[in-house]
């Protein structure tokens, strides 16, 4: 497997939180497999767009739930790669 670029970074991410349907910051941190710092970019940006949203859970620990927004990029994405591996782009 080659190196990622930032969709696929946030594609992974974003399916990571999707498959768990809320995840606690570390797991989700190891699960996407890129250092601290650039995870810290990329769920910033994240928040920012407003693809995933901070919760807390019952016994009040801090989890991340995926947004409407963020379930349309994955879908959104998905297209995308349907429609170049249709085409053999």
């Amino acid at each position: 497997m080659g190196k990622r670029n930032k969709p696929e970074i946030m594609r992974d991410i974003l399916q990571i939180i999707q498959d768990h349907k809320q995840i606690r910051p570390t797991p989700l941190l190891r699960q996407s497999n890129i250092s601290s710092s650039r995870f810290k970019n990329y769920f910033s940006e994240m928040i920012d767009k407003k693809f995933v949203k901070k919760t807390r859970g019952n016994k009040n620990e801090k989890l991340i739930v995926l947004t409407n927004k963020g379930n349309k990029f994955l879908e959104k994405y998905q297209a995308i790669v349907y429609f170049i591996e249709e085409f053999e782009l």
